[in-house]
């Protein structure tokens, strides 16, 4: 694979049910290219992605298979199934990378060479729909979020709606919030019924011989986790060798055969048809799975020592038998299921729970999706895993999060405390290795010190002073026109602050404003270092909207009245203080590029 090509072995899908058509996709800067293993098939793909409007895929670790969704501009769609997740990550990598450069194309193109119906497709993927494919309870629970919050809302409707961020963008800087609610909920997971599917009773019209099985999707899940040797049938045999309907007659004809309790019979009918044996004999998976634990038993633990604890094989115990019909009862074993084998299968499927959260009516699918669901583990990894969920208890264990430090934009007055500890330590430092001398003066001594040093510093001027002379006088007037704005509201009520006596709309408006400023500078940063061309369009994005921020902050200041304008002034200053950070780092880093590539910044020389 090159730099400017991938090339990965796929199945395209024209939907979602489809078994899709194997074959070799190709894709470079301007298009993608699909072409089946098949020479004869006529499923051959040319799209370029100009005419690709955004694409999704689905969530690993969920039960769907790895894939990529691709909308076309008129509506249809194009879905590869690849044959891994890794896969999966690097075609849509490589997608979102294509799309945004298409936008760029499209926004720097003569409007003569672009039709106006492609410019706005390629516009419109400059922001590519990154997002996952969510399920329902996701859906729900980020609907839920929003009609609580009426805050979420507003950011939601203005960045989300308003093509700042994208949906996985935004829901990306609030894991913590999703997961919270699904910490809250209780840890349990929608099972099957307690009862015997294994038992499932026909019904008779009383006037002829004809038997009726009510069979339903629920009771064909149900049925192919309890056997999983029914279920590999189904799978090799539908609809290849058989029907569907066909399948399900010999497997109710097994089972009615058991509900008779006659052995003899249902061996002598496995005689003569080979596939109903399939369903009358055990069930070799699990009888596999069985030998397989036991052979992890602890070797310490002598099993067939514990079977001769009740006393049976000596003498004058237990029922007496001669062993006549050993050898005829031994041939009809394979066809004979106990009630505890079937109690012991059904309780561990009810408490194993559902694994498959598809859609029941299609047994195909389930069939398939069951497969998917079942993940090969050796004996080593089941083992710990089985450890951890033994020795981890879940109300006691520490969050998986990572911890974060929150983005906080302190008081610029702090700034005295900081340096000045900052100040002694390094004195400290500097004095580790002297010899300190002490020694007592008076006050007359003490006093002639201080003008001496006083007077060294006007002529000659503080040579290494402890603050910055422009943010101490900074801060001074800002200490000034404080307390000077204070001596009026003497009398007045100390607990309230400065947005209390401000209207209720202007204060509303600003702590919108500052929630905004908190989730674009949450992004912005978060983007750094900027590394591909989709982060250097978000960032693009993000600056336009915090400028625009920037601009009715400086009008919501000048509109206010004089009385509160400084105060409001000191509101706002926080706010522009963190937006200037952000472009001085916008425009530093873009500097920079155009040094580092030989090229001046707005085509100046």
């Amino acid at each position: 694979m090159s730099s400017g090509q991938v090339i990965r072995r796929a199945k395209y899908k024209t939907s979602v049910k489809d078994a899709g058509t194997p074959g070799v996709l190709k894709m470079n800067e301007n298009k993608l290219v699909f072409r089946p293993n098949d020479p004869t098939s006529k499923t051959k793909l040319d799209v370029e992605f100009r005419q690709i409007k955004g694409h999704k895929n689905t969530k690993e670790g969920s039960n769907k298979p790895p894939w990529l969704n691709l909308t076309h501009d008129q509506g249809g769609s194009y879905i590869f199934e690849f044959e891994s997740f890794s896969d999966l990550h690097v075609c849509r990598e490589f997608v979102g990378n294509a799309l945004a450069k298409c936008g760029e194309a499209a926004k720097a193109a003569p409007v003569e060479k672009v039709s106006s119906a492609s410019k706005a497709a390629c516009e419109q993927s400059a922001v590519p729909f990154s997002d996952e494919q969510l399920s329902t309870t996701e859906m729900e629970l980020r609907m839920k979020l929003l009609r609580e919050n009426s805050e979420l809302q507003k950011l939601h409707k203005q960045f989300v709606i308003g093509g700042v961020l994208t949906e996985s963008e935004f829901w990306a800087t609030r894991k913590k919030l999703l997961d919270g609610d699904n910490d809250r909920k209780l840890k349990q997971r929608v099972g099957f019924k307690n009862s015997m599917i294994l038992d499932t009773k026909p019904t008779t019209d009383g006037r002829t011989n004809k038997v009726t099985f009510n069979l339903t999707p629920e009771i064909k899940y149900q049925i192919f986790v309890l056997k999983p040797a029914v279920h590999q049938a189904f799978l090799n045999m539908v609809p290849s060798k058989m029907t569907e309907k066909d399948f399900w007659t010999k497997y109710f004809r097994a089972e009615y055969l058991h509900s008779t309790r006659n052995a003899v019979a249902a061996a002598a009918e496995a005689a003569e048809d080979e596939e109903l044996a399939i369903f009358l004999k055990d069930d070799d998976i699990l009888a596999r799975e069985a030998r397989r634990k036991i052979r992890r038993v602890d070797p310490t633990l002598d099993m067939e020592a514990d079977q001769g604890d009740d006393y049976t094989h000596l003498p004058d115990h237990g029922i007496f038998r001669d062993g006549s019909k050993d050898i005829s009862e031994s041939q009809q074993e394979l066809y004979r299921r106990t009630l505890s084998q079937d109690l012991n299968r059904q309780g561990a499927v009810v408490l194993e729970g559902r694994s498959v959260d598809a859609d029941l009516e299609d047994p195909r699918t389930v069939a398939e999706a069951l497969v998917r669901s079942r993940p090969e583990t050796d004996a080593t990894q089941e083992k710990l895993n089985r450890i951890l969920r033994m020795t981890e208890i879940e109300d006691l264990r520490a969050s998986h999060g990572h911890p974060f430090a929150p983005l906080c934009i302190k008081d610029p007055r702090d700034y005295f405390e900081a340096q000045q500890a900052n100040a002694l330590k390094s004195l400290d430092d500097t004095r580790a290795g002297t010899e300190q001398m002490k020694c007592s003066l008076t006050t007359e001594e003490a006093f002639s010190s201080l003008r001496k040093t006083i007077s060294k510093i006007k002529t000659v001027g503080l040579n290494n002073p402890i603050v910055r002379p422009e943010v101490a006088l900074m801060v001074f007037n800002g200490l000034t026109q404080n307390i000077s704005s204070n001596k009026y509201q003497l009398g007045k009520n100390p607990q309230e602050s400065i947005l209390d006596r401000l209207p209720n709309a202007t204060r509303e408006e600003l702590l919108h404003h500052w929630m905004s400023i908190q989730e674009l500078l949450r992004h912005f940063w978060s983007s750094y270092p900027i590394t591909t061309t989709y982060l250097n369009t978000k960032v693009s994005r993000l600056k336009d909207a915090m400028s625009q921020i920037y601009r009715q902050l400086e009008e919501i200041k000048e509109s206010m009245q004089s009385d509160i304008r400084h105060q409001v002034s000191l509101l706002v200053r926080p706010m522009h203080q963190a937006l200037d950070a952000a472009f001085q780092h916008y425009d530093a880093d873009l500097h920079k590029k155009s040094a580092r590539t030989g090229e001046t910044p707005n085509g100046y020389v």
